[in-house]
């Protein structure tokens, strides 16, 4: 192994040996026996293989290994940004800059190529235009969805969630597969609402 190489081998095993940090990043949905909250790199592993059990409900044909890649870096830049609640419009305000700082830093520490790739891909999910942003934007919307219907409601009920506020959240979770946002919303939502564990506006 020459002198670059030995430089690519080293910059990819830094990358990878940061990443680990995922796993210490929690979330506001609990597992779906209400037993913790799950963090990010749980969240990415579920909704790789949602990606690949669920493909068929894509509104338009998928790449699907570009889409798992997409989930399962899509929350990195949450190891410098942190979470943001989806229902906190105060943290939303600062999610894009910090978000932006983050993926710079975390992608810049791969090979030139790869952190160009990898980086693309994020932003990618982030504009949500291609079928597989809309698609890996919709499993990352009905994945917590059915776990916050799991853990019997748990997390809405702990912070008052609205209906308007799933609705207004959700309202592009149809762009990627309208099959699973109709079952999400007809098997997850509306049986908590008539339950009283999600708040009716």
């Amino acid at each position: 192994m020459d002198k670059n190489e030995q430089d690519r081998l080293n910059k990819q095993m830094r990358f990878i040996e940061e990443i680990d940090k995922e796993k210490l990043i929690g979330r506001q949905t609990y597992l779906s026996d209400a037993s913790r909250k799950e963090n990010d790199a749980e969240h990415a592993w579920h909704m790789a293989i949602m990606a690949v059990l669920l493909k068929e409900y894509a509104n338009e044909k998928i790449d699907v290994l570009k889409t798992m890649t997409m989930l399962l870096i899509h929350d990195i830049v949450e190891i410098d940004a942190g979470d943001t609640y989806a229902y906190d419009e105060e943290a939303k305000k600062t999610q894009r800059e910090r978000e932006l700082a983050a993926a710079d830093r975390i992608f810049g520490l791969l090979p030139h190529d790869q952190a160009e790739y990898m980086r693309g891909l994020w932003d990618e999910f982030e504009e949500r235009r291609t079928p597989e942003a809309k698609f890996a934007r919709t499993l990352d919307n009905v994945q917590p969805v059915m776990l916050n219907s799991a853990s019997c409601g748990k997390s809405w009920q702990e912070k008052g969630v609205h209906l308007s506020q799933i609705l207004k959240r959700n309202e592009h979770t149809m762009d990627g597969s309208e099959e699973l946002w109709n079952y999400a919303f007809d098997n997850y939502i509306k049986p908590n609402v008539d339950a009283g564990k999600i708040k009716k506006d």
